[in-house]
């Protein structure tokens, strides 16, 4: 885990008294809504159907236990009891009253967590694989460049009024668990042909009202040029993006209207005059950062524990958990453990201020006092010793978190909708709890494999729906909720956008749509192992429509 150091922590101390001088301010009526909401939109402050919202980032998705635990005591003391973990690897509390965020605001300070730019036209929080640091297929734990970036870009004054919000994710896997094509601005570190250490450079993605999968502008970036290059992308966008259209400002529009080519020029001119200037990397500054991340002192341990094969001879719902739930590590006797937010009728993403605690107790005693939240909505206890795995799956099922359903259709990745949101159309929740419903017989989720459902309740896409393998997108027709649908979307490194499969359905007939097109997979898949997503590749989405549209 990284830890803050003084300035980090005076940093976060001085805008929270900032933030509580401002909201005494909107309170006393000095200032109107209008003034408030860019002082409160900088401090991750939302203003939603019913209250406002506070959304407070958790940088590359690392948790330690006291953090957990704190969020925990927000949900409890400030909000209803729970918060709602995001697809940008966030927490949002959606019932906060106005009076209450600055007390809210200084008790997460405490422990080194703050809403600044999580929202507003800034660089939001920068996010990464939830396995980083552990995972076998990983070259170098990419949260250090995460980190590298997030120190120059938090606050920065060039970059704080940018034509629209941008998000930056960075991977350091063969395969990309942190859904790279979809942001603003990705890093993919890799090797060259020399064996060096590198980055590809992926730009313009983003889903939205007009879906784009970021472009690769450049091939290789060495490591001592990233901040360079990723300030000469940043002043590029802010000369040339639009501030006279919010449906035209992202940078996947002007990639789009000037062309990749004619982008890569301007990036590279702006980069040229200042590549070998003060944001040049020296390795010590690297280093020095890398050093204030705190890692586990692992224990000498046997791989595959005789303790484990017992356990999993002898109990069959542990074996299911086990297959499911628990992936290698990239230290021998240590497993990686995801932790289900996904139970059969509940709101995909939710977690009690109970859970958060019992979570974060079980992150010390299991897990060297450290949780990861991922972008599919899951929370993940990174570094479990395989011996410990019965113990800690008893303990996690006790608390309603060990569903063996990762990956499965009842995964759903979903925004809050119109429950909470002012900008949605449609409802988002009760389509996810409805389809857990349908789905919750665990011999059918193994039969169907891996298949990710996404639910977003509007265009602007915050549940992903474009990247899902089946993507539901609510519209509003007519004062009614319908839903359209799209098959073959996927976020990982052979990201693609989802085909839409025909007209938009009523709310009613959601669930009995995704059944049409989940029983239309198994009777065209060509042998067991043939995932849906390469079904729908091979076949195209006309069977699935067919099926779908015959008897409405």
């Amino acid at each position: 885990m990284y830890v803050y150091d003084a300035f980090d922590r005076t940093l976060v101390a001085e805008r929270v008294a900032e933030f509580r001088d401002q909201v005494a301010r909107r309170l006393s009526g000095e200032l109107t809504e209008e003034e408030f909401k860019p002082l409160r939109l900088m401090n991750g402050v939302y203003l939603q159907l019913h209250a406002y919202m506070l959304r407070i980032a958790i940088p590359y998705g690392t948790l330690s236990s006291e953090q957990l635990r704190r969020l925990a005591h927000v949900a409890r003391r400030y909000d209803r009891g729970y918060g709602h973990f995001t697809t940008r690897q966030n927490i949002q509390f959606h019932w906060i009253k106005l009076a209450e965020l600055p007390d809210a605001t200084a008790d997460l300070a405490g422990v080194g967590m703050h809403g600044m730019q999580t929202s507003g036209n800034v660089v939001r929080n920068i996010t990464t694989d939830q396995w980083a640091g552990v995972a076998p297929d990983e070259i170098e734990d990419p949260r250090v460049w995460a980190e590298v970036i997030r120190q120059h870009v938090t606050l920065h004054p060039e970059f704080s009024f940018m034509p629209r919000k941008f998000k930056i994710a960075v991977g350091a896997s063969v395969h990309d668990r942190a859904a790279l094509r979809i942001h603003d601005l990705a890093l993919r570190m890799h090797r060259n042909e020399s064996g060096e250490l590198g980055f590809e450079v992926m730009v313009g993605g983003g889903l939205g009202r007009t879906p784009f999968l970021a472009k690769t502008i450049k091939p290789f970036l060495p490591k001592r040029d990233v901040l360079s290059y990723v300030e000469a992308v940043l002043r590029t966008y802010n000369q040339f993006g639009r501030r006279d259209n919010i449906y035209k400002a992202r940078i996947k529009i002007l990639i789009h209207e000037l062309g990749v080519e004619a982008f890569i020029k301007e990036v590279e001119a702006e980069w040229r005059s200042i590549r070998d200037g003060a944001l040049v990397l020296d390795p010590t500054a690297v280093a020095e950062i890398a050093g204030r991340f705190l890692y586990p002192i692992y224990e000498r341990l046997d791989d595959g524990p005789l303790e484990l094969s017992r356990a999993r001879a002898a109990d069959p719902a542990f074996e299911s958990w086990f297959g499911n739930s628990v992936a290698n590590h990239k230290i021998p006797g240590y497993a990686i453990v995801t932790l289900s937010l996904k139970p059969e009728g509940g709101t995909p993403g939710d977690a009690t201020a109970a859970q958060m605690d019992a979570i974060a107790d079980l992150a010390d005693r299991y897990s060297f006092g450290e949780i990861r939240v991922g972008h599919e909505q899951n929370l993940v206890l990174p570094h479990v010793a395989q011996r410990d795995l019965p113990a800690l799956w008893r303990a996690l099922d006790g608390i309603g978190v060990a569903v063996p359903n990762v990956g499965f259709v009842s995964d759903i990745i979903s925004c809050p909708g119109l429950d909470y949101c002012s900008l949605a159309n449609a409802r988002s929740i009760p389509i996810a709890q409805e389809i857990t419903r349908r789905f919750h017989k665990l011999d059918l989720q193994r039969q169907l494999g891996r298949l990710h459902i996404n639910i977003s309740g509007c265009i602007n896409a915050c549940g992903h729906h474009h990247v899902g393998h089946i993507g539901i997108l609510g519209v509003e027709k007519n004062g009614e909720e319908f839903y359209q649908i799209t098959l073959g979307g996927k976020a990982d490194e052979d990201a693609e956008l989802g085909a839409l499969i025909g007209p938009a359905v009523p709310y009613a007939q959601v669930a009995d749509v995704v059944e049409d097109i989940a029983a239309t997979y198994l009777e065209l898949r060509q042998r067991p192992d043939e995932l849906f997503v390469d079904t729908v590749k091979r076949t195209g989405v006309e069977p699935f429509r067919e099926r779908v549209y015959a008897t409405r």
